[in-house]
Order: C-alpha cells, then sequence, then structure tokens
C-alpha cells in the first residue's frame, strides 16, 4: 500500500460506518470526503487489507481502523470471512486489536472493479460485518468492541 489518500473512491461513494463500545464508546459515520482510505493484498498474498482513517464527530479522536480480511482479490461476492481488526488512535498511544482472525467477521464482501480507477487493477471493495470478541489495547489497558461495521473503500493489486 501507498499510504491513504484524501477521498476515499474516485466515483466519490466510500463509506466507513462502525459502533464501539468498551474503552471509548463510538459511532463512526464516515463518508467519502471525511475519510482517507487505502489497500491492498495482505503480506504473502493472505487475503486483503483495508485502511480507514479520520476524525471522530466530535473532533477530538483521528481514528485508524485496520481491516485484514481472509478473501482472495477478485471480483465476485463472498461471504463469511475471518478478519482481523486493529483500531488505533493517533497521536494518544492507544492501539487495540482483535489479535487474529477469530473474533471477527464479515458476513458479506462484494469486490468489483472500480469504476474511473486511475491505476490498474483496482477493486471496489464492500463489506459487511461484526465481531463477538473485543480487541485489547496492546497495553492489556482495556477492549474495545466492533460491535458492527461496513464500509465501502478500495484495494490496488498493481505495484
Amino acid at each position: 500500500m501507498e499510504g491513504l489518500r484524501a477521498g476515499c473512491l474516485p466515483s466519490h461513494d466510500g463509506y466507513l460506518r462502525a459502533r464501539l463500545r468498551g474503552a471509548s464508546d463510538l459511532d463512526i459515520r464516515w463518508s467519502d470526503a471525511q475519510l482517507q482510505c487505502d489497500g491492498g493484498l495482505r503480506p504473502k498474498g493472505a487475503g486483503i487489507l483495508l485502511t480507514f482513517a479520520g476524525r471522530t464527530r466530535q473532533g477530538r479522536h483521528r481514528v485508524r481502523f485496520v481491516f485484514g480480511i481472509d478473501a482472495a482479490a477478485k471480483a465476485g461476492v463472498t461471504h463469511e470471512r475471518a478478519t482481523n481488526v486493529t483500531v488505533i488512535f493517533e497521536g494518544e498511544r492507544r492501539l487495540y486489536s482483535t489479535g487474529g482472525d477469530g473474533r471477527c467477521t464479515v458476513d458479506r464482501l462484494q469486490e468489483t472493479p472500480a469504476a474511473g480507477a486511475t491505476r490498474s487493477p483496482t477493486l471496489r471493495v464492500q463489506a459487511r460485518g461484526f465481531c463477538i470478541g473485543p480487541a485489547t489495547a496492546l497495553d492489556g489497558n482495556g477492549e474495545l468492541l466492533l460491535t458492527r461495521f461496513d464500509f465501502v473503500g478500495l484495494i490496488r493489486l498493481g505495484a
């Protein structure tokens, strides 16, 4: 991945919605203009990786979500894909991770060629999921449960 870019998709319909409870209670509802996103393949091609970043509604926190999904990068629809989720509160030294693929699931994943993408190949990724176990703080002080999430982002497959 090259780094986050302003806005999410060339079609401007990217978004992230997430509900977090625990160490921070947040309801995230970011639309394309309010967030940055990027994506690509997980290390060794073991699935796809999508990153979303933005500010909370109150503007007190800049939060980054990283979704590592056990899914092939190819056009089509798949279901019930194991997902690792990491939530980073930037500048606050707070990082939470589900620590593997067992606590969160993307129950529906759709990948289609991204319209208007200037780089090829690029896929538009739409996903909906939930977690059954919390993401724990790396320092052991707290947990976040991502009760639900859905997003539209992109992954770049080329160099």
